[in-house]
């Protein structure tokens, strides 16, 4: 899960700047094989405005 986190905080910095702090809303994933396959997660990220 924690991958996930930071792949969606990556992926946020290439076009938002100042990011500041982030809440995951929600957690889910999917299964192959009967195995946890990949983490998903939906986030909020806090970011500042600056003039």
């Amino acid at each position: 899960m924690d991958d996930a986190v930071e792949t969606a905080i990556q992926r946020a910095h290439k076009t938002v700047k100042d990011l500041c702090w982030f809440q995951v809303v929600e957690t889910r994933g999917n299964i192959a094989k009967g195995k946890v396959h990949q983490w998903q997660v939906t986030l909020k990220i806090g970011f500042a405005v600056k003039d």
